[in-house]
């Protein structure tokens, strides 16, 4: 009996035990759940609120309005226009071809945008695509009342780049397009804006260069929708910031008169404000329809650019790069007058050509010019005096000076693929060609053959620091949401004043001379008067089996193997304001081709319009009437006069 009593004690008490055991580990349990459920409900109820409401609610990127740019006088030259578009959302989309065939019944859908749209989606299901852009507003409206049935389809408006003038100013400006995988490449980190459909983003020119300040920044919303994906509400509105406004240096009136003046050829004009340094037309022929890449061009159009001869796709005026000629003797002879081996008296005797270690450099006038000084030589562009300024002074110092008058140098200019040009020195050719400097090479130089490349930006840079003295820049922004940036006036040369007096006025006889290269090309207006240089590259030599087959003249050559016609100038002689450069591929000679082109272009920036016909010699005024008669009946009128602006 005391033995069952005691057995009886003992698992009562081992009972208790696993009962309290089997309690805490229960109490323990529901301990953990109470904490877990409130850490859910209480500290992470924002969390688990916001994605419920992601069921419902969506928050979605505003585009900023991008910034317009205005020419120097407040003419737009770059607008936002409304775009009507239709996007889809593949995840909410389902039968995506079902929605598409749906929506081809309502609208006309273009199949070169679906393929596009098809692709964008291969390459990404999160993000959402444009099937239809730039839509009438009745074919939006009609897609707006079907969207129940049109499940993941979203109309919307927003904005789209339009250029007004096309043509003129598509080297300048570029373009905008949408954002190619590509261009996301390129970003490291890159913002969310470039992930909305078809978002716009500079490509080339000035748009890609100021990409930043036009793009603006995104806002936000926030919208409610229903199960069928259609917007009931928008709840909440942060507003970006639109892009920043640009004033660029240009006006529009001679950027046009340019342009329609350049036509029919393959050339580049800039024209500079002399006193600071402002870019007021730079014009690269032919252009092209800034307009037709906004979208996206069509393989047509751009296999159309790429296989013209003329090349309108390059931007001439600071891309291209060509031997400057005899519009390079200036640097030459103040190389030369700098450097102490010359004065402005001394004389050369021109046979029509230089013996050079064995070796016979003609001049142009192959009987020569006799006794030439500096005002003869550059007034008759003697090639012989050249020659022998380089002999005595040496490529170093010839190229020392042709930095310093902005040959050679990148002008810092927010257009893409602005040229450094070459200006070849003894080791440049050791690294680059792996051959020694011989003297031959510097007498070429010194008429601005040979190595010697530079564009028609940098050539007009030289002739405003020839005309001024004064180190001036190149400026095409002038002014930021109406802050005006730095301008291009430039210190001192630090050149002789003599010696820069000497020059310039060669340049003058060179026009006004009857025996300068460009008189012909002369200004009559006495306070108009313009210093120039003419220049005809060579891009080939004529050999010696086709002078025997009777081809001795460019005009003889093919198109692309002729000669390139140059012409520089700066005006008013006695106060400088413009300095203008004109380069016509493959035209010839730049006293028959450049030279009355760029004294007509010299003409309009002083007059700021068409000058009175006595500005011209009475031999070109009949002529010149009806081309002003022509060329405004081919252009635009862009804003009010400059008088009525006054």
């Amino acid at each position: 009996m005391k033995r069952q009593t005691r057995d009886t004690a003992i698992s009562q008490r081992s009972i208790t035990r696993r009962g309290l055991i089997l309690g805490a580990g229960q109490a323990g349990f529901l301990g953990l759940l109470a904490w877990r459920m409130r850490h859910l409900q209480v500290d992470q109820a924002d969390q688990f609120r916001l994605l419920a409401e992601e069921n419902r609610i969506k928050i979605r990127l505003i585009p900023p309005a991008r910034g317009q740019i205005f020419d120097r006088n407040g003419i737009v030259v770059a607008e936002n226009v409304p775009s009507y578009r239709i996007i889809l959302e593949r995840e909410e989309a389902g039968d995506v071809e079902d929605t598409i065939a749906r929506l081809g019944r309502l609208i006309h859908l273009d199949p070169e945008d679906l393929e596009r749209a098809r692709e964008e989606m291969r390459r990404s299901r999160v993000h959402p695509v444009t099937i239809a852009d730039r839509i009438s507003w009745e074919e939006l409206s009609r897609v707006a009342v079907n969207a129940p049935a049109l499940p993941g389809v979203r109309p919307e408006v927003g904005l789209s780049r339009r250029y007004p003038m096309e043509q003129e100013y598509a080297h300048v400006l570029g373009y905008v397009g949408p954002v190619s995988d590509y261009d996301l490449e390129k970003i490291e980190a890159p913002d969310q804006l470039l992930l909305i459909p078809r978002f716009q983003i500079g490509k080339v020119g000035l748009e890609k260069m100021q990409e930043d300040l036009l793009r603006g920044k995104a806002g936000t919303k926030r919208i409610e929708q229903n199960a069928a994906g259609r917007v009931m509400r928008e709840l909440d509105r942060r507003e970006g910031e639109p892009g920043r406004d640009v004033q660029i240096t240009t006006d529009s009136n001679l950027q046009s008169y340019v342009h329609a003046r350049l036509e029919g050829e393959s050339a580049a004009a800039v024209v500079m404000d002399c006193e600071s340094g402002d870019i007021l037309a730079s014009v690269s022929t032919p252009g092209f329809d800034s307009n037709l890449f906004v979208r996206g061009i069509s393989v047509s159009d751009y296999n159309a650019l790429l296989e013209n001869k003329y090349r309108p796709l390059p931007n001439k005026a600071v891309q291209g790069i060509y031997p400057p000629g005899s519009t390079f003797k200036m640097v030459t002879a103040l190389a030369a007058l700098e450097d102490g081996k010359a004065t402005a008296e001394d004389t050369v005797y021109c046979p029509g050509h230089l013996e050079v270690s064995g070796r016979r450099f003609h001049c142009w006038k192959r009987a020569g010019h006799g006794n030439m000084d500096l005002s003869g030589a550059l007034r008759e562009s003697c090639d012989v005096y050249f020659y022998e300024m380089a002999l005595r002074t040496g490529i170093e110092k010839i190229s020392e000076m042709s930095h310093r008058l902005g040959l050679g140098v990148a002008h810092d200019l927010p257009m893409t693929s602005v040229a450094e040009g070459l200006i070849p020195t003894k080791d440049w050719k050791r690294s680059a060609r792996g051959a020694e400097w011989v003297i031959g090479d510097s007498v070429n130089a010194s008429i601005g053959q040979g190595f010697v490349l530079t564009s028609p930006l940098q050539l007009t840079v030289m002739t405003a620091r020839l005309a001024t003295g004064r180190a001036v820049t190149p400026r095409l922004i002038k002014s930021v949401d109406g802050v005006e940036t730095p301008t291009g006036h430039g210190e001192d040369l630090g050149l002789n004043e003599n010696n820069l007096r000497n020059v310039r006025r060669a340049m003058y006889d060179v026009s006004n001379n009857k025996r300068g290269t460009a008189y012909r090309s002369r200004i009559i207006a006495e306070t108009m008067r313009m210093a120039g240089k003419t220049g005809t590259s060579q891009v080939r030599n004529i050999t010696a089996a086709e002078r025997a087959q009777g081809v001795v003249r460019n005009e003889d050559l093919p198109w692309e193997r002729r000669d390139h016609a140059l012409f520089v100038n700066y005006a008013p002689y006695e106060n400088p304001k413009v300095a203008v450069c004109v380069v016509v591929e493959h035209g010839g000679g730049g006293s028959a081709v450049a030279a009355p082109i760029a004294r007509d272009i010299t003409l309009q920036a002083l007059y700021q319009g068409d000058p009175p016909l006595d500005a011209y010699p009475a031999a070109d005024r009949a002529r010149i009437e009806a081309q002003q008669k022509r060329l405004r009946d081919a252009r635009p009128h862009h804003g009010p006069k400059p008088s009525d602006r006054a």
